[in-house]
């Protein structure tokens, strides 16, 4: 190629450059616009609504929103703990589920069959109900003495998000080409190998989206153990609004919620856009 060339296909380059720039900046203001437009009809047509005053007294109270934070902040700590027991405990379990519905061994077919037994009746009964089961169930046994009710909760969201890991893993790991476990195979890995080095990196970069969405879910669930009893920030939020009649606190839940969540929303969708980029790339060399 010569040297007129290159610099032919450089300034193609961009020219192409340039009008995507102008195309993003075109949309980027659109979307502004748009939003704007929209959040302005929807700020009037709350304004002229009739009941608006009385809603706006009952839920976004500037008082009792303060009042209630710093409780509902403090509960809010023992969903975070909750939460981070039970994504490790998730991680563990389903990955092990997914193992071994995924292997081929004889030896372990009763097992095999007990996961899919597991897997089907675990993602068929609602999470509140798992946490009714297992927080009232297990004491009612009379076994283990006085169980916090923050444990029973982190164990029934572990036994009931597992299942929902182990089917996204499962799926992962049959994506992976049979090819690459015959590779890794005749450089001489075992089974095991095969899986821990070859099968499951290549699985969790193909599944990561979807893993990162289960534990977004997850994070917000973990709010359910208040009715256990447990005093976390919806619990808290609860006992103000018994004592003051005004249901402000449980938006300063929400906000809460929101704002420990957004976080991990936002790298999900990075991690995807950068995983469709790749893909796209990829097809096209």
């Amino acid at each position: 190629m010569s040297s007129a060339d290159q610099i032919q296909v450089s300034s193609v380059q961009r020219e192409r450059e340039a009008y995507q720039r102008k195309q993003n900046l075109k949309s980027v203001a659109t979307s502004v616009i748009s939003t704007i437009v929209f959040a302005f009809l929807v700020a009037v047509g709350l304004q002229l609504s009739p009941g608006w005053p009385k809603v706006k007294e009952s839920f976004f109270s500037g008082q009792y929103f303060v009042q209630a934070f710093p409780k509902v902040l403090q509960g809010l700590w023992l969903n975070v703990q909750v939460l981070f027991f039970a994504v490790i405990g998730v991680a563990i379990l389903g990955t092990l589920l997914a193992v071994i519905r995924t292997s081929k061994s004889a030896f372990l077919f009763p097992l095999r069959v007990l996961a899919q037994l597991y897997t089907t009746i675990m993602r068929g009964i609602p999470m509140i109900v798992v946490l009714y089961l297992i927080g009232f169930g297990i004491p009612g046994l009379g076994i283990f003495g006085r169980i916090p009710a923050a444990f029973l909760g982190t164990v029934a969201v572990i036994l009931s998000y597992s299942a929902y890991i182990a089917e996204v893993l499962r799926a992962g790991f049959q994506d992976v080409h049979p090819s690459q476990r015959a590779s890794a195979r005749s450089l001489g890995l075992t089974s095991g190998q095969t899986m821990r080095l070859v099968v499951i990196p290549q699985a969790l970069r193909k599944v990561a989206p979807a893993l990162m969405n289960d534990f977004i879910s997850m994070q917000k669930d973990v709010g359910l153990i208040s009715v256990l009893g447990a005093v976390d920030a919806v619990r808290a939020a609860q006992i103000v609004v018994a004592s003051s009649y005004n249901f402000t606190p449980y938006v300063v839940a929400s906000v809460l919620f929101i704002a420990t969540s957004v976080p991990f929303i936002l790298l999900n969708d990075w991690y995807s856009a950068r995983l469709r980029q790749r893909e796209q790339s990829g097809g096209t060399v």
